[in-house]
């Protein structure tokens, strides 16, 4: 159906040209995306793992068409235009190749500018509602990981913002918030696929410190001798059992046996980059 004509100005002189709308006299914006490695897990069938032309809005920025084509902004690190690498807040111009690329681990990209200011100087998580297991699995490994049930997704993205942390979410569209800078959507379902899928991507092994922090309460656990434990032990423990450690926050007491063997099976795995027990 064509467009209806504009209605005439009633102050406009006779015979006078009507003011044309800057809105319909400005040429679309036709930019070409190419997205790279997982970022096409977000992505609609159809574009994934290939060039396609998408229209954008007007004074569309890269950030806001990367998140409009379904890409969380915290999975993002690097974004190439026409080659060059801009950050998220760079006007698309009509024919721009846009190439957009997650996290690296294999080579080098310190010359080019990252979408963010400054990298994380240390590696603390906070997970959302429903990465429990992950979130424990995580403290076993001895990284400071929040969770809590009860946050809310504006709580949540706060304390990632004001503490540091990396939130971890299976939730793509609070990874969308403004104020969110660094986070990771979860794919894996189960607990030990999930940590080692973050393992692999942020590749953590080499930072890992296994039973240093409190399963329960996430603080640093301590060691401490048998005489000063023994108040707090099962009477088998005290038999069998002569290395402990405690945390000072929650006074919990763990020892080697059985559970901490299994924890210990876990551990490995996830550090030899292993594939995790079904």
């Amino acid at each position: 159906m064509p467009s209806p004509a504009p209605l005439p100005d009633p102050d406009a002189a006779p015979g006078a040209r009507p003011t044309p709308d800057p809105a319909l006299d400005v040429a679309p914006v036709v930019a070409v995306f190419r997205f790279y490695e997982e970022l096409n897990d977000f992505l609609a069938p159809a574009h994934r793992q290939r060039a396609f032309e998408a229209r954008c809005a007007r004074a569309a920025t890269v950030k806001h068409m990367i998140e409009a084509l379904g890409v969380p902004h915290t999975e993002v690190e690097l974004v190439l235009v026409n080659g060059e690498s801009v950050g998220f807040d760079r006007l698309l111009a009509n024919g721009d190749r846009v190439s957009v690329y997650p996290r690296f681990e294999t080579f080098d990209v310190t010359p080019l500018l990252r979408v963010r200011a400054t990298p994380l100087r240390v590696t603390c998580f906070i997970a959302d509602a429903h990465l429990g297991g992950l979130a424990r699995l995580l403290r076993l490994t001895g990284f400071d990981t929040l969770y809590d049930n009860h946050y809310d997704d504006a709580e949540l993205v706060a304390l990632a913002a004001r503490e540091g942390r990396i939130a971890l979410t299976r939730d793509r569209e609070l990874l969308k918030r403004r104020e969110l800078t660094h986070g990771c959507f979860v794919h894996a379902l189960k607990p030990e696929q999930q940590a080692a899928e973050i393992f692999e991507r942020l590749d953590l092994a080499r930072s890992a410190r296994p039973f240093s922090l409190c399963l329960e309460c996430n603080a640093p656990l301590r060691p401490i001798d048998k005489a000063d434990a023994a108040h707090r032990l099962p009477a088998d423990v005290r038999a069998r059992h002569d290395r402990f450690s405690t945390c000072d926050r929650c006074q919990r007491v763990f020892w080697e046996g059985s559970h901490w063997r299994r924890m210990r099976a876990v551990v490995d795995r996830l550090l030899a980059g292993g594939a995790p027990q079904e």
